[in-house]
């Protein structure tokens, strides 16, 4: 949306008002008797109280009414979201799914809430420790009707169609190639401009936070400064029909009404907030003498455009087991390692210790090329959700969406022996 304003930094201390009612933010206080314009204070917080100083996450939101007002939440049914890991038996296969079904709006009106499926995940919401994977497949804006998410922050990559978030502290417009955080509480919105998908990673524990750098130095990777957080704006909006604030709360969905929109916060300040990033501000840190890099070195970005000038090396990536989950997603162009079959909209997930690398053609393709400097990855974005957790896939992921590639092993059968008992090491 032309015209849309942000601040830049990663977890700064933020003020904003909205231009509409200069002096809305109290002064040397964060809960005067009297708010100006006669606003309700309502502090949002999305660390404990007493974590130290920098580990403190927290934000003042000065609204027209609190969000407390409002009916009983009610239970409400959950769709193709779950949390629960044991609905299939699990499957220690490498994984890969075509582009997953969009709805067409000509037959059904979905919205992005409506639209949420979970593909895969592990842990628990109650006890603050796991992760869930799911794609969002809609067509249609979300009306009169809100997203909250209690049990942890939502990390989203947009792969098809640009996403307008209204947020308590402002509008964020997504496009693909960029990510947003929503983080833990804050309610959302959003607006689709056509047929829409993307993916979602959620963590129920700790908030995202860049990596530490080490011997990387100073600069490199994610810098702070390109992650942009929006600025307040409100609508003092009665809606007399009833506007619905859906909760995720221990792994299910309950609604509640309300008369009015949530998005009354006219000020805020603090440092909880969400935020957004484009990934084509990535500056990889990549090999230039030999070997192939880790993956922590791509952190945010798994396959960004960059050059390859490794020499006397095997470039893409190595065949490995690990112990980790990879859930790997590509939003535009051809991954390296698998340009057959690993198709934009679509997924791959390697669970932990199943081995996993580049397919035939790659490796016989790569095994001979001249190894001259040449742009890797133009035109194409994939990303990883790299996770210690053991992932469980779900019954939706497995069978109801109908995308999984039964034939994905086929793309190592050709792999051959080049053994050769009787070679010998050249003469320098």
């Amino acid at each position: 949306m032309a015209g849309l304003k942000y601040m830049c930094g990663f977890g700064n201390e933020f003020s904003s008002e909205d231009p509409r009612c200069p002096g809305s933010l109290p002064e040397g206080q964060n809960n005067p008797q009297v708010c100006p314009y006669g606003l309700y204070a309502e502090q949002l917080s999305g660390s404990a109280f007493t974590c130290p100083r920098p580990a403190n996450k927290r934000s003042w939101l000065y609204r027209i009414f609190p969000s407390v007002k409002h009916k009983p939440f009610t239970a409400v049914p959950c769709g193709n979201l779950t949390e629960n890991w044991n609905e299939v038996e699990p499957d220690p296969n490498q994984l890969r799914w075509l582009p997953f079904t969009i709805p067409k709006s000509t037959e059904k009106k979905v919205d992005f809430v409506a639209g949420l499926h979970t593909v895969c995940g592990a842990g628990d919401a109650k006890s603050r420790n796991g992760i869930g994977i799911h794609v969002y497949t809609c067509n249609t804006s979300m009306v009169d009707r809100c997203f909250n998410n209690s049990d942890g922050d939502f990390l989203i990559v947009p792969q098809q169609g640009e996403i307008l978030i209204t947020t308590e502290f402002g509008k964020m417009m997504v496009e693909p190639n960029e990510i947003c955080v929503i983080q833990q509480g804050m309610r959302f919105s959003v607006d689709v401009f056509g047929e829409t998908r993307g993916y979602i990673m959620e963590v129920y524990g700790a908030h995202f936070e860049l990596p530490d750098l080490g011997p990387i130095g100073a600069n490199g990777l994610a810098n702070p400064r390109d992650f942009l957080c929006p600025v307040a704006w409100y609508e003092d909006r009665k809606v007399a029909t009833g506007y619905t604030v859906i909760n995720k709360y221990q792994g299910k969905l309950f609604a509640c009404q309300q008369d009015f929109s949530p998005f009354n916060v006219v000020a805020w300040h603090g440092n909880y907030t969400p935020y957004k990033y484009n990934l084509k501000n990535f500056m990889v840190i990549n090999c230039v003498a030999f070997d192939h890099a880790v993956w922590p070195l791509l952190t945010l970005s798994s396959s960004p455009p960059r050059w390859g000038v490794a020499d006397h090396t095997f470039r893409p990536p190595y065949y490995h087991r690990n112990c980790m989950s990879e859930f790997m997603g590509l939003i535009k162009g051809h991954y390296e390692a698998k340009e057959e079959g690993f198709q934009p909209g679509g997924a791959s997930l390697h669970s932990m210790m199943t081995p996993h690398g580049p397919d035939a053609d790659c490796f016989e393709k790569n095994s001979t090329a001249e190894l001259k400097p040449e742009r890797v990855a133009e035109g194409t974005m994939a990303f990883m959700f790299e996770s210690s957790f053991s992932m469980a896939v779900t019954k939706w992921g497995l069978q109801t969406c109908q995308r999984l590639d039964k034939t994905y092993y086929q793309c190592w059968e050709p792999l051959r022996s080049h053994f050769n008992p009787n070679w010998k090491p050249s003469k320098k």
